[in-house]
């Protein structure tokens, strides 16, 4: 087994010359986008998967009080043997919501249950499992401390302490540590508007006949899927024909109602359509490519105060550029606070094809080898166009642009699909 591959000749690597890597597209986007303005207050309820746009400070402890961590004995930490046993007289019980009324005095023990508040004069808690109940008595043993199994008040959340700052996307977490707050609403960012529109006249929606060099329209269903579970508001535009003024129409339109406009198809050298033609012309255009596989072929720009995405027709390269180049730079639209998306490194179980000049997203399957060690398999054939190998992978497989074949047993990093969204 290897942990590097081989070193590859650097005159190799030709293809990467002219256009950006990944990271620098990243950081070119970055530095170009400014996220949007506008909020809106929501019930807590309806928040699943917004964008907080304001900073929670915590209203109260959490919790509100002392409580117990464990069922058992309330107990004075100060009648506790430091050697073999006490027996301590059981004076009531303490229920969560229903507290023990009155002073713990010397000698004495309350039965207490989880959540419940510790009663007056008590500060530790033996768990149950320590204790041996006769009756009205419990008999406790050495080699417990002051304090233990107690919760204490603002343990949690102190009082103006800051639990949540803007940017935060609220999951279900969040709104349950909201909820523990009292807190009914929050306010939000406005749904990033994202506008969609395939381009080619060899495609068709979905009911209608195919003919002779015709396919079905999938990227549109690929993208309102990776859209609709970042939470923006999606306008599909359809699919809009290879004619210069169908072309520069749904660029206006788009342009006019939406804050990025998505297109897939019509961004490669030498393709029959008007895509870059109308981007040159109506708005302004970054890069058209990077040294990225699958997915050369991606142009960013902006279309009046539209952002502009080009995404190739391939149906894996739509899904490949989308997670690794279009969803954080909408994230970051949308004023998430973003973070780089979990990589792991584990060994390949075979040898993985590859030629040096792009970062390679392989498709993978990431499982628990027979040792019990972590290995990720390939998912089968590579093709842009293989769709269906996406569907069988869990993740990607990231090959730097410089590497060129992977050997059995090498170290490689993977990107688990469940990570990116």
């Amino acid at each position: 087994m290897t942990d590097v591959p081989k070193p590859q000749d650097p005159c190799l690597a030709t293809e990467k010359r002219g256009m950006l890597s990944v990271d620098e597209a990243l950081g070119r986007i970055r530095t170009a986008l400014v996220p949007i303005t506008g909020f809106e207050c929501l019930a807590l309820r309806n928040a699943l998967g917004r964008v907080l746009a304001e900073e929670i400070t915590s209203p109260l402890d959490v919790p509100g009080y002392d409580n117990s961590g464990m069922d058992g004995y309330a107990v004075r930490a100060a009648d506790l043997p430091e050697e073999g046993e006490v027996t301590l007289t059981v004076v009531g019980t303490a229920f969560a919501g229903q507290p023990f009324q009155g002073e713990l005095r010397p000698g004495q023990a309350v039965r207490i249950m989880t959540g419940a508040v510790i009663p007056g004069g008590a500060d530790t808690v033996i768990m149950q499992e320590a204790a041996v109940r006769e009756g009205e008595t419990v008999r406790l043993g050495a080699g417990h401390k002051r304090g233990e199994n107690v919760r204490r008040a603002g343990e949690d959340m102190a009082r103006g302490e800051v639990v949540l700052s803007p940017g935060k996307r609220l999951n279900p977490v969040e709104l349950g540590l909201l909820a523990s707050l009292g807190v009914p609403e929050v306010k939000v960012s406005r749904r990033l508007r994202v506008a969609i529109f395939s381009t080619g006249d060899e495609l068709r929606s979905l009911g209608q006949p195919l003919g002779e060099g015709q396919i079905y329209d999938s990227n549109r269903y690929t993208l309102h899927g990776l859209l609709s579970r970042l939470g923006t508001e999606i306008i599909d535009m359809g699919v809009i024909p290879d004619q210069r003024e169908a072309i520069s129409e749904a660029f206006t339109m788009a342009s006019q109602v939406a804050d990025v406009l998505i297109t897939s198809g019509g961004v490669s050298v030498g393709e029959a359509d008007y895509v870059k033609e109308t981007l040159e012309a109506l708005g302004q255009v970054d890069f058209w490519k990077i040294a990225m596989k699958p997915g050369k072929p991606l142009a960013f720009g902006r279309v009046s105060d539209a952002v502009f995405f080009g995404l190739p027709g391939n149906p894996v390269s739509v899904m490949a550029t989308f997670y690794q180049v279009v969803q954080p730079s909408l994230r970051h639209l949308m004023g998430q606070s973003v973070t780089e998306a979990l990589r792991i490194t584990v060994r390949t179980a075979e040898r993985l094809k590859k030629s040096p000049g792009r970062q390679d997203f392989q498709r993978g399957i990431l499982e628990r080898g027979a040792d019990g060690e972590w290995v990720v398999h390939s998912a089968g054939r590579q093709g842009s166009h293989v769709l269906s190998g996406v569907s069988r992978a869990n993740c990607f497989i990231v090959l730097p642009a410089e590497w060129g074949d992977v050997e059995a047993g090498t170290l490689v990093e993977v990107q688990p699909f469940e990570g990116l969204v």
